[in-house]
């Protein structure tokens, strides 16, 4: 895609195309399977929906040619970063990343899972999950990247009697952020 259709669309889109494209009975859903979730096991599961990536970023892709995948990439840990799904007690909290105007899904892990995972353990799930969203059916491919999240997590950081999670209370919040 040339530069110039690629500012275009991310321009173009905002927030409310993010909300339309999911909308909010969707929402509810995704917002359920997350608490059901984490029911499991003591992580934290996030979910972010963007529309397009800040101007700043999109003028340092433009001038210096950065590739975009890297680009969506960093803004997938900067939100990790702002949405403190860094600041979980056992260091297992999880972002599904969703940039609309790249058609791209970044699922970015805590130390604490990652470091039990290693870093391909996803890209089976993920090349499922894009097919999906190629597909148009955003929300079945975030259905599958929570089970995807669920399930690593349920494996390592397992909860069955929900004592540690009543504990804690649910340290993020539950309900996908669209913006």
């Amino acid at each position: 895609m040339n530069l110039t259709t690629r500012l275009l669309r991310h321009f173009w889109l905002d927030a409310d195309d993010a909300f339309r494209l999911l909308g909010k009975d969707a929402l509810d859903r995704l917002d359920k399977r997350i608490q059901h979730s984490e029911l499991k096991h003591t992580g934290e599961i996030c979910v972010c929906v963007e529309a397009s990536l800040p101007r700043a970023m999109l003028w340092r892709h433009a001038w210096r040619r950065e590739p975009i995948d890297a680009l969506v990439r960093e803004r997938a840990i900067d939100l990790f970063s702002t949405m403190r799904v860094w600041d979980t007690a056992d260091n297992n909290g999880v972002l599904i990343y969703v940039q609309l105007a790249e058609h791209r899904i970044e699922v970015v892990a805590d130390r604490g899972i990652a470091d039990r995972l290693g870093p391909t353990h996803l890209e089976g799930e993920l090349d499922r999950i894009r097919k999906a969203f190629a597909d148009g059916d955003y929300e079945a491919g975030l259905r599958m990247a929570i089970d995807a999240a669920d399930r690593a997590l349920s494996e390592h950081f397992p909860d069955p009697d929900q004592t540690l999670s009543r504990s804690r209370g649910n340290q993020l919040p539950n309900r996908p952020v669209v913006r």
